[in-house]
């Protein structure tokens, strides 16, 4: 995981420095006790120069954000500013504007003399100038309202920066395509031109010729450790040596491919890997890659693999999954895939097992093996329309249920129970076009998926 960055500007007014340069003083320590509460969530933060009051200032604490490449600006007004002052350093942000709308004081009215906490608390209405620019000029900001130490106003803001993160990992994404897309598979399917210029993301590609070339880069030496740790960290019931440690030289060669080309997600189509000229499908490492907080999608799915790696920089309980088979009786959908899942989230010590594999000349493999445990989860699809993408997001939990009969031990498992009955659940997500390939994340606020849409300029879909 990257650690969030982002920059901080408090606005003031210059007339009040004029008439008492003291008068921000309690203002000023307000502020950074804020900064403490961020920081101390994981955030670092990175303050303007100076306490921003007319042009120029502003102009330079844009410059310092952007060229930091902070991935949000939080403003904080210390008191009234006045918005044509920092309408165009804030137009010119690159980053997601974060408006934090707080004061110091939880009380007035029951305060004798309140009179005199006026200075220090009518920051509000200096939001209320500048949020009027910035709609005025279609400038996307999202509200964080209420007082610090009464409310979860703090941790909203938090939850902004990593939606904001996650945007800046998505639209700076390099994903891997080894083998090309799967054929007649066209749910999730985008063009590479598409994807980079409304989204941001790079593929390459690892050809036969990069095949070829990252092969004789494995050594055997590298195997045997990579297997040794595979046992210190898995249950390892695979008997065909041949067989795991040409699928172990498989994963290791990808592993180098990423590392060189700095890619942050990847994707496999198992139906063409021999045409690339890999000598085993590599299922184990497709897992390892997602407990390295890369991203990965089956069958060729650079968007899903991309949005995967993605939300998983950020939120680090994230896999890989897609709805398999309907329990109607139950209302759950068994989860699955052919042994590509995060093995972090798993509820048992996940298996290397013996997997047969007659989709392609490769031949047997070994794959990972696991049961993903229980848990509250947001289930994250993001669907290409024509002109448009659709972020469908949902509440759901994964149960405790069905893993008496073991069926884990042939395939990935789990089984998700929706925030509706099934059919209608079923009927909601195909009607907003739902792909067969998603995320999900466990634990995680379904408000800041949302934001990260919004700020993606996706049509953000909530089944509730």
């Amino acid at each position: 995981m990257n650690k969030i960055k982002v920059g901080y500007l408090p606005l003031y007014i210059k007339l009040y420095d004029d008439s008492n340069p003291h008068y921000r003083d309690p203002m000023v320590d307000y502020m950074h006790m804020l900064i403490g509460m961020i920081e101390s969530q994981g955030i670092e933060v990175v303050l303007a120069d100076e306490v921003c009051r007319i042009k120029e200032e502003f102009d330079r604490a844009a410059k310092k954000f952007n060229d930091a490449g902070v991935d949000a600006v939080i403003t904080q007004h210390l008191a009234y500013s006045p918005s044509l002052e920092s309408i165009e350093a804030l137009l010119s942000l690159k980053a997601p504007i974060i408006v934090f709308d707080t004061t110091p004081d939880y009380q007035l009215i029951k305060v004798a003399g309140y009179k005199g906490c006026i200075s220090a608390n009518h920051g509000i209405h200096g939001v209320q100038d500048m949020c009027n620019l910035l709609k005025r000029n279609h400038k996307p900001y999202y509200l964080c309202v209420g007082h610090a130490l009464h409310s979860e106003v703090v941790s909203e803001v938090v939850g902004m920066c990593r939606a904001a993160a996650v945007k800046k990992a998505f639209q700076t994404a390099k994903i891997g395509s080894v083998g090309g897309s799967f054929t007649g598979m066209g749910d999730f399917l985008i063009s590479d031109e598409r994807y980079k210029k409304d989204i941001g993301a790079e593929v390459k590609y690892m050809t036969p010729e990069v095949v070829a070339a990252y092969l004789p880069k494995v050594t055997e030496e590298e195997i045997d450790a990579e297997i040794a740790s595979d046992r210190k960290k898995f249950n390892v019931e695979a008997t065909g040596e041949k067989e795991y440690r040409e699928a172990t030289r498989s994963g290791l060669a990808v592993r180098k491919w990423m590392e060189d080309e700095k890619l942050t997600s990847a994707t496999v189509n198992f139906l063409t890997l021999d045409i690339c000229g890999l000598p085993k499908m590599p299922f184990v490492e497709c897992c390892k890659m997602m407990a390295r907080c890369q991203g990965y999608a089956g069958e060729g799915d650079v968007l899903t693999a991309g949005l995967v790696g993605a939300l998983i920089s950020v939120y680090p309980n994230t896999t890989f999954t897609e709805m398999f088979c309907p329990d109607w009786e139950q209302n759950v959908i068994l989860l699955s895939h052919m042994g590509e899942s995060n093995p972090n989230l798993a509820q048992w010590q996940p298996l290397i097992a013996d997997t047969p594999f007659n989709y392609n000349s490769c031949g047997d493999t070994v794959a990972m093996y696991n049961c993903l445990r229980p848990g509250k989860v947001v289930y994250v699809n993001l669907a290409p329309m024509e002109d448009h993408f659709h972020l469908i997001l949902t509440e759901a939990e994964m149960l405790n249920v069905g893993l008496e009969r073991g069926v884990y031990r042939t395939s990935t498992q789990g089984w998700l129970k929706p925030c509706m009955p099934l059919p209608q659940f079923l009927k909601e997500y195909s009607l907003a076009g739902g792909t067969h390939h998603s995320a999900m994340v466990y634990d995680a606020n379904i408000e800041e998926l949302k934001a990260f849409g919004e700020m993606m300029g996706f049509e953000v879909i909530v089944i509730r």
